[in-house]
């Protein structure tokens, strides 16, 4: 029985969600520009942007002209992207393109991207991990492409190294939150601790419930577990979940510590404009 003919995606679909060295059939590669002269269709994109003013998913336009496309031969290039909202963060793709015969689909090949493709790690975790920023891209990056003893082996590193940072930050945040200030020491003195099983001991009574995963779990549990479990013993698949896994709590407490701040700052803001309200009303009616 003959293959089925892989389903033909747009020039957009391409270039956001397939991996580098990968190629694809595509709908609307190119566009008739001029009499005999075909270019690629340079589509707008919804990225991820990592700069702090966007942190989500914005709009990116293309910067570059476009490809000449040809149909004897593929043709190579690059197509460079700007997000419209921070006019700050850039994507390019460096491609490899060719047109199929009277029509505008065709063949294209993905050699890389830049910043690597992979779901990207938010601006939020990487302050959150701090000095430790380029290890954790490297953990980020083999994660994505499945290696998974590697992809453990710096994010362990990274956990290790910043345990007092973030074992610190969480006492930051417990200390906006109200916490007194013995209980914030306790988070100060953990932070110090080289034993990381010891400084968890230390604080895990006086840990926020907003900071734990579900609602009920304490994350610094949790990476501890999963950094004991890892690396020997285990296959390249195996320490590729502990890998995910240890990525996934980071996030959720980078994000956790975020929004917690973020209400924090809203109820201030909220109570002191109606105590600002109620002193007018006050003044006026003497």
């Amino acid at each position: 029985m003959a293959e089925l003919a892989e389903p033909m995606m747009t020039f957009a679909e391409f270039l956001r969600s397939v991996p580098p060295g990968t190629e694809r059939k595509v709908s609307d590669l190119s566009s008739g520009i001029a009499q005999g002269y075909w270019a690629t269709h340079g589509p707008d994109l919804e990225l991820f942007c990592s700069n702090e003013t966007c942190d989500g998913l914005r709009n990116f336009a293309r910067q570059t002209t476009d490809i000449s496309v040809k149909t004897e031969d593929p043709v190579f290039g690059f197509m460079h992207y700007l997000c419209r909202n921070c006019r700050r963060r850039r994507k390019v793709f460096s491609l490899s393109v060719q047109r199929d015969v009277g029509s505008p689909s065709g063949t294209a090949f993905k050699f890389g991207e830049e910043p690597p493709f992979g779901v990207p790690v938010p601006a939020r975790v990487i302050t959150l991990i701090g000095p430790d920023k380029e290890l954790f891209l490297r953990g980020r990056r083999c994660e994505n492409q499945g290696l998974g003893i590697a992809a453990f082996a710096y994010y362990r590193r990274v956990v290790e190294n910043q345990k007092g940072r973030i074992i610190r930050e969480m006492g930051r945040v417990a200390g906006r939150l109200g916490a007194e200030a013995p209980v914030v020491a306790l988070f100060e003195a953990a932070a110090a601790e080289t034993q990381f099983s010891t400084a968890i001991d230390r604080v895990k009574a006086a840990i926020p419930p907003v900071l734990l995963a579900e609602g009920k779990y304490n994350p610094l549990t949790l990476l501890h577990s999963a950094l004991s479990e890892g690396l020997h013993g285990l296959t390249d698949e195996e320490n590729l979940e502990l890998a995910q896994e240890i990525r996934v709590v980071i996030t959720d407490l980078a994000e956790r510590m975020t929004q917690a701040l973020k209400d924090e700052d809203e109820l201030k803001q909220a109570v002191s404009r109606l105590l600002n309200r109620k002193k007018a009303r006050a003044e006026t009616s003497q």
